[in-house]
């Protein structure tokens, strides 16, 4: 799955600039230099928003010199192999590069395809796809969807293709808010969001939403950026660790209150699981990228007063308050 930087167009992009798609000088100066705007829009993103869907596939019983023809014809530089919707393997341009050099162009894919693929589902959010690229540094990702079934290909060119419309969109969706406010937006406020377990759809949608709410207060973005670190942490919790649970939001002029209250397992070792790494997370939801280990540490790392409750078999609760004017913004 390795692709050089002088690679052809990844699957699905158009080599000529396309006079409906914004180019960087047609971008307004506030998008590029909003990084908040950019940190929403990844949490708020799922795969499935950014991922091609027009997916050339191979199969199993076509020969490598088959495949390379294939990518020669569509400047692609990576072929996922296929029986019917079910992944099976992957065709490089490395693993052709490898079969020229070593005389077996001819043989069958089957014998020479990669069968250990890293691969993206198609719900989660997209700040773990752009992790996957840094990680593995490959140029693309085949997606499955929830029953494994391969529904998309996502690469680095069409998550920046992505962030670049949808930043242009937002701003100019702020500009007219700002515009056609008339009075003030109340410095108080309460907010509640249910969270189902394992509702990896919806996932990030409480945190995008107080943010949402705290940028038409015109607070400070420093301020913003850790309620919504904290936000978000505690919403993914709530999703992999519980049995489902609430999201509560207080917004007051000097602070953010938010208490995340479930009904799941409860926690045995609260120090232990405040350590950095430790996780409960199952095969599953580790599968999908989530349960690292961070949520409370980076919650607790955020916040300027934090405590948690924990009960077995009653559930947990988390409180996490953010100060507007903290030292942790300075």
């Amino acid at each position: 799955m390795d692709d050089s930087s002088a690679a052809p167009p990844a699957q699905g992009s158009n080599a000529q600039p396309n006079e409906n798609f914004p180019q960087p000088d047609d971008i307004p100066i506030s998008t590029i230099d909003s990084p908040s705007v950019v940190l929403e829009l990844i949490y708020q993103l799922k795969i499935k928003d950014v991922m091609v869907t027009a997916i050339i596939t191979g199969k199993k019983t076509q020969t490598m010199r088959h495949i390379q023809a294939m990518m020669r014809e569509n400047y692609i530089t990576g072929i996922p192999i296929v029986e019917g919707q079910t992944l099976v393997g992957l065709v490089s341009i490395h693993d052709i590069v490898n079969a020229l050099d070593e005389g077996y162009i001819d043989s069958l894919v089957e014998d020479k395809m990669t069968k250990n693929i890293v691969v993206l589902q198609d719900d989660m959010p997209l700040s773990f796809a752009i992790s996957y690229l840094n990680k593995y540094r490959f140029g693309r990702f085949p997606v499955l969807n929830k029953n494994h079934e391969l529904v998309g290909i996502l690469s680095s060119t069409d998550v920046i293709r992505t962030l670049l419309v949808e930043m242009n969109r937002e701003v100019l969706r702020l500009e007219k808010l700002n515009k056609n406010s008339s009075g003030t937006v109340s410095a108080f406020s309460e907010m509640e969001f249910t969270i189902p377990r394992y509702d990896f759809e919806i996932a990030g949608r409480a945190s995008t939403d107080i943010k949402k709410a705290l940028k038409q207060r015109n607070f400070n973005p420093k301020f913003i950026r850790r309620v919504a670190v904290a936000s978000y942490e505690l919403e993914i919790n709530l999703v992999v660790h519980s049995n489902g649970g609430t999201l509560r939001y207080s917004i007051l002029p000097d602070k953010v209150i938010i208490v995340a209250a479930d009904t799941g397992p409860g926690i045995a070792d609260v120090n232990q699981a405040l350590q950095e790494g430790w996780s409960t997370a199952n095969e599953y939801v580790r599968s999908l990228g989530f349960g690292a280990g961070m949520g409370l540490a980076n919650t607790k790392r955020v916040s300027d007063e934090f405590t948690i409750n924990s009960a077995l078999g009653m559930g947990t609760t988390v409180r996490s308050v953010v100060y507007l004017n903290s030292p942790k913004d300075e």
